[in-house]
């Protein structure tokens, strides 16, 4: 058990931190998952990681590039409407993708994998079709389909499609979790391309959101043909067994509370780098493209984080990358010119992704009995919320507030992450102790 913990964060034989009080949290747990049996390759389990990774790109990808349906209904479509409501449609549906996890882990941990995968795409599919049929000024069919329905749909698939890897990878577990997250975000760089492209060009929205419908619509299908489970046992405990086991875990409780505030602010350079970049007569061809590089640097961010991780550890990356993207946040206020943007897309791109890509690696440590994993991310996504960053916008732009806001309650979320290495490191001067069991 310590050495599949080990192997979960390292390569090499040096071990972090983090890992040692992680074998002594579950030195006393036996897992329904045996790590010695997980074949950490071949054909099911790569196939399974692309299917995974497919997910990604048409999940969080998607909701990533919400940022190009801002700036078109802010400018055009919906018009008539203030900033701040139309920010809730991308907010509602970031926050129905993290808060569903609540109901689809303890699902997925139940063997429903497959049903949540098929449902979850359809409803996916449907509200992009359905969006196409909305006329402009129509606030609220955009707000119910593209808001509510997909950010259901999303939900269902979004935390199994990620866990699912832990039933196929054990040693390579850290870096295939984080080339699949690296899914989202590719799909943030070809998305708002193609919606660029197609919005503000002579296709038009209707058929433009159709065109990109049919598009994810084909790649669901694909990653639904591809995932495989190894059907494991279903979980011994209940819901409530695990939900009072989390409560008494300080460091599950921290990484909770660590995300929840942190990414409260993180949404706001994901939807409002591109608007920010217009409203201040930059070349709009090149606003167009600013989410592109911001997530062309997060895709290196998530592709090579698993990698990092082994050397550096993973919480002190993940401190290193959230208090980086709470000062790119604060920077933002000073956005002006196309360097500016260029400075701020790469920065806070990297950074945020890899603090994406460790994030379910993290959780995953202090997860006793794997079979609990889908339960344990549910809850601590669920106290994951959209940014309110539009309502400190306002009709006047006044960029400075929401930046500072933003930036600001992600570095005390950061703070919690700081916290649980300082505890950490106080426990490992006590080692005899700790490893007598005094955790």
């Amino acid at each position: 058990m310590k050495s599949a913990i080990h192997n979960t964060f390292t390569k090499n034989k040096k071990l972090d931190d983090l890992e040692v009080l992680g074998h002594t949290q579950l030195s006393n747990s036996q897992t329904v998952y045996p790590e010695s049996d997980l074949p950490d390759g071949g054909p099911r389990a790569w196939g399974t990681a692309f299917g995974c990774f497919l997910m990604q790109f048409c999940g969080f990808g998607y909701i990533s590039s919400f940022g190009v349906y801002q700036d078109y209904y802010t400018r055009i479509y919906l018009a008539n409407h203030p900033p701040s409501a139309i920010s809730w449609i991308g907010a509602l549906t970031t926050f129905l993708t993290v808060s569903v996890t609540l109901i689809s882990g303890p699902l997925y941990d139940r063997g429903w994998f497959y049903q949540l995968m098929v449902v979850g795409s359809l409803l996916q599919s449907i509200s992009l079709f359905a969006l196409s049929f909305a006329k402009p000024g129509q606030f609220y069919l955009a707000f119910i389909v593209q808001g509510v329905l997909a950010g259901i749909g999303m939900g269902l698939t979004y935390a199994p499609s990620v866990a699912v890897v832990s039933q196929h990878f054990s040693k390579k577990r850290t870096l295939v979790m984080s080339l699949v997250t690296s899914g989202t975000s590719l799909g943030a760089m070809i998305h708002p391309i193609m919606l660029n492209y197609l919005l503000n060009g002579t296709v038009g929205f209707a058929r433009g959101v159709r065109a990109s419908a049919g598009f994810v619509s084909a790649l669901l299908l694909i990653a639904c043909l591809s995932m495989r489970t190894r059907g494991l046992p279903v979980p011994t405990v209940g819901y409530t067994t695990v939900v009072r086991k989390c409560s008494r875990e300080v460091f599950f409780i921290l990484t909770t509370i660590g995300s929840a505030l942190f990414q409260i602010g993180f949404f706001f350079p994901v939807f409002y780098l591109q608007l920010d970049s217009a409203k201040h007569d930059i070349d709009t061809n090149f606003s167009f493209y600013s989410l592109v590089i911001m997530n062309a640097a997060c895709f290196i961010g998530r592709c090579t984080a698993g990698i990092t991780a082994a050397y550096t550890g993973v919480l002190n990356f993940m401190i290193a990358s959230t208090v980086a993207c709470s000062a790119v946040i604060i920077s933002m206020i000073v956005l002006s010119d196309v360097a500016s943007v260029v400075v701020l897309g790469l920065a806070y791109g990297y950074f945020s992704g890899v603090y994406i890509a460790l994030l379910v690696p993290l959780v995953t440590v202090f997860t006793p009995d794997l079979s609990e994993l889908g339960a344990r991310m549910g809850i601590s996504f669920a106290f994951i919320g959209g940014p309110i960053s539009g309502a400190l916008l306002g009709s006047q732009y006044r960029w400075w507030i929401p930046s500072l806001f933003s930036g600001i309650i992600s570095l005390v979320g950061s703070l919690m992450f700081v916290v649980m290495r300082l505890i950490i490191y106080r426990r490992n001067t006590r080692k005899p102790s700790i490893a007598g069991g005094d955790t």
